[in-house]
């Protein structure tokens, strides 16, 4: 038994420890690999975006513990490879934010270059130190698509890579709608498609909007007015799926309309 008293970060890294004993831990704990954790990881770090949108502080203190438990999870495996600790990922943490805050933790000012300035010039440096080669590098590949778009995108631009103005972005995407609606083999349209996404990323990007924060409104939108057509269709004495599109369509108008500020 973990004497509870400890405390409670000591106590959550003795658990873990315990888990991963090859005498005494448990079967799946040792088992596991940081590929066959890592998708676990990714997972709770969303779980925690949704409960703070949601609004759920309660969730939010469960699921951000379920995100510490990733962390010491990974941290204990390297650990046992003899690579490095938990403390070694603190101390590493802390004295990266404490590089990159200069303003704060150095000699008090703040330089010429601005705030996202100053913090894109020491992330870069520090790409350079680890031996990188080409602005795309460090890019995480598990990003979320859209999401990683956006950053090749950023990093291009800070090269000089960019369009000047929206005009631009914004004819390239109605170029690559054309283009998907010519291809006529399957690996085309796919290609065609990736391509019309990538376009549409720079075209938000070019109004100041996050691609990945505006697609997830979007689809909470859509799900709202979806269900809400649904629960009209009932309220009414039908089957939403066995009415016609048209019908359907005017459950659609319907359900705007009863929005605040909304017109048809």
């Amino acid at each position: 038994m973990i004497e509870p008293a400890m405390p409670p970060l000591d106590r959550l890294l003795s658990i873990m420890a315990r888990l991963r004993d090859p005498q005494h831990g448990c079967e799946w704990d040792l088992a596991q690999s940081f590929a066959t954790i890592a998708p676990y990881t990714i997972e709770e770090a969303y779980e925690v975006a949704d409960a703070i949108e949601r609004d759920d502080m309660a969730a939010l203190k469960d699921e951000l513990g379920d995100l510490l438990l990733q962390v010491v999870f990974h941290s204990r495996m390297a650990e046992e490879d003899g690579l490095f600790d938990f403390d070694a990922v603190a101390e590493a943490i802390s004295a990266k934010m404490e590089t990159r805050h200069p303003h704060i933790f150095g000699d008090g000012t703040s330089g010429r270059d601005g705030r996202e300035e100053r913090w894109e010039r020491l992330k870069a440096d520090e790409r350079a130190a680890r031996g990188a080669t080409s602005a795309m590098d460090d890019v995480a590949l598990a990003l979320p698509a859209l999401m990683r778009a956006e950053k090749l995108q950023k990093r291009a631009a800070r090269q000089g890579f960019d369009w000047p103005d929206r005009a631009g972005p914004v004819d390239k995407l109605i170029e690559e709608v054309g283009e998907l609606a010519t291809a006529r083999t399957k690996e085309e349209r796919a290609e065609e498609a990736g391509d019309l996404l990538f376009a549409a990323v720079n075209v938000t990007r070019a109004y100041g909007v996050a691609p990945e924060d505006a697609l997830r409104a979007a689809n909470r939108k859509f799900e709202r007015r979806f269900r809400a057509m649904e629960a009209l269709a009932t309220n009414r004495g039908t089957d939403f799926a066995a009415l016609s599109l048209d019908q359907q369509e005017s459950l659609w108008v319907d359900v705007k309309k009863s929005e605040p500020g909304k017109a048809p």
